[in-house]
């Protein structure tokens, strides 16, 4: 994956197309002004992605209908560790 690019807003505005056909390689298109991020255009699967992020987010789980291999992965996590 393209990393991330940062873009000035005029430029950005002048050159539209250009960046959109841009953020299907690089995902994310951020646009800046004055040095400061103001915005930023998404590429369709980065902003699949984060729909998919907004909708796990408001997901409620309720541990009793957990199954008992998550449950006790659960409680042997380690803060700051990555899992195995």
């Amino acid at each position: 994956m393209a990393a991330t690019r940062d873009v000035p807003a005029t430029e950005f505005s002048r050159n539209f197309a250009r960046y959109r056909d841009e953020a299907i390689e690089a995902k994310v298109i951020r646009v800046t002004s004055h040095g400061r991020v103001i915005g930023a255009y998404l590429s369709a699967s980065e902003a699949a992605h984060y729909e998919q992020l907004k909708r796990r987010e408001r997901q409620s789980l309720v541990v009793g209908n957990l199954p008992a291999d998550v449950v006790a992965a659960i409680e042997s996590a380690e803060y700051g560790v990555e899992p195995k």
